[in-house]
This record gives structure tokens, sequence and C-alpha cells, in this order.
């Protein structure tokens, strides 16, 4: 090789490799602010603290059934108008009437929750508090907060292990899509619905290896919030409105059931756990 052509291919080629180094750089700058402003807006317009729907829902009907919310801002209710419109309320509401029991609900979830936090929201419980049934709804924090997958699930799977020990069915509602906030720019939103697809698709397997129900959000009511959003989300463009926590709770009533022994079929978007073979 002739000496001269060899160097310039070098310099050439460091060229490339440093425009590259760049460009990544610049990349990475980009999604930074755009995660940092994203974090600062995030329910702004709504406070940091959901109504408070705690109560008994037909109290006067009989063998109640002990309902607790754990997880995130959806799991409280973050965007509803009133008590009445969280998804806890429409939960507890729908139960009731389904079964015909009394339903009391109680909600530990915090806004702001990642997968961390479960464990002190189940502290935060009573003593001697013993749940029929348990939802967990967790997962949007860890992706915006970019803790990694297998460190979320596993804060995810401890939860499960405690509720089950407790006597609780569980549900789990898997990370909804965030490609689904439209007031997330790109490309942004297109690295946050990857990463919530992954975390979603981790969250069913430990849900179901550990005897939890499990609903893909981002299957069951997903299509809703990227076809209606004016509908659908609240006013910071993040959070379900009243409209998107009863179509949520609709669509996870079915788990919810299944896990209670009122119904033995489950529809799309719905995973029971494998009965263990002895």
């Amino acid at each position: 090789m002739v000496p001269g052509v060899r160097k310039s291919a070098l310099i050439a080629g460091g060229g490339v490799l440093a425009t590259s180094a760049v460009a990544s750089l610049a990349a990475r700058t980009v999604l930074r602010r755009q995660a940092a402003r994203a974090r600062s807006i995030i329910g702004q317009p709504l406070g940091h603290r959901a109504p408070d729907a705690d109560r008994s829902y037909r109290k006067k009907r009989g063998d109640r059934i002990e309902l607790v919310l754990l997880g995130d801002s959806i799991a409280a209710g973050l965007g509803a108008d009133d008590a009445r419109g969280t998804l806890g309320a429409r939960l507890a509401r729908k139960l009731a009437k389904r079964t015909d029991r009394a339903v009391r609900l109680r909600t530990a979830a915090v806004v702001g929750s990642e997968s961390s936090m479960l464990a002190a929201q189940l502290d935060s419980l009573p003593e001697g508090y013993r749940p029929d049934l348990a939802v967990v709804i967790v997962g949007g924090n860890d992706v915006t907060h970019r803790v990694p997958v297998g460190e979320s699930v596993k804060h995810l799977e401890d939860c499960i292990e405690r509720l089950r020990a407790l006597g609780a069915q569980v549900v789990v509602g898997t990370c909804p899509d965030l490609g689904a906030l439209r007031a997330v720019p790109q490309p942004l939103r297109a690295l946050g619905a990857r990463a919530s697809r992954q975390l979603a698709q981790a969250q069913r397997t430990a849900a179901l290896e550990r005897g939890a129900h499990a609903v893909s959000l981002a299957d069951v009511v997903g299509p809703f919030f990227i076809t209606n959003p004016d509908e659908m989300f609240s006013l910071d463009r993040f959070h379900p409105s009243a409209l998107g926590y009863k179509r949520t709770a609709a669509a996870m009533l079915p788990s919810l059931l299944v896990a209670l022994g009122e119904r033995d079929d489950v529809p799309f978007g719905h995973h029971a756990p494998v009965p263990l073979i002895d």
C-alpha cells in the first residue's frame, strides 16, 4: 500500500469517527433535555395528590372484598376530576355490581412512585390487614427515570410475593405504552415506547411466574389513548382523564373477576397464571 494513501485513509476514518462521536453526544444531550423537560411538566396542572376514594362500596351487601391498589399515579387516580372518577373507585363499584358483594377500597399507591417504592407502600398498610385482591400498576416512572428493567422487575416480584403471602390474589397492569404520550417530543417518545414495551413484557412474565394475573394495558386500552387523546388524557396530557380511567377500569375488570373466581375466561390482553402441577 502506498504510504500517502494509507495516511489519508486513516485521517478520513478518524474524521468519520469523530463526526459520529459528536453526533452521538448531541443526540444524548437532546434526549436528556427532553427527558428533563418532560419530568418537569408531568402532573404539574394536577398537583401531586389524587382524590381520596377510599371507602366501602355497597357496604350493606355481605361477604366484603378487601381491595388494595398499589403503584404510581395511575393506580392512585391522578387526573380524575373527583374521587368517583379514580381507577380505584371505578374498579370497586364494578366489582361490587358484578359480584353483588361489598367492596372496601384502600389505596396505597403514591403519585410519582417507581417500582422501588412498592415495598414502602406495603409497609404503610395497617398491621394485620389482609387484602383479598390487589391491583398493581407501576413502571412509567421507571422508564422516564431510566431504571434498568431487571432492577424494576425485581421490586415488582418482591411486591407480588409479599401480597401472595398475605393471601391476596394479585392483578398486575403492565406498564402503559409511553408512545401514546403525544406531549413528549420525538425521538424521546419513540425510545419511551420501546422501553415501556420491554418493561411491560418483563412485568408480565414476572407476574405469571409468581401466580399473579397480568393485564397488558398497552393492548387493552392503549389504542383508545392513541386514537382519542383529547378525551382519554387529562389536562397535563400525561395522565388519564375521568374517561380514561373509566376505559381502563372496564378493560381490567375481567382479570379481577377471574382472580376472584367469578369468571373463567380471559379476553385478549389478559393473562392468567399457569396452575402449578404437583
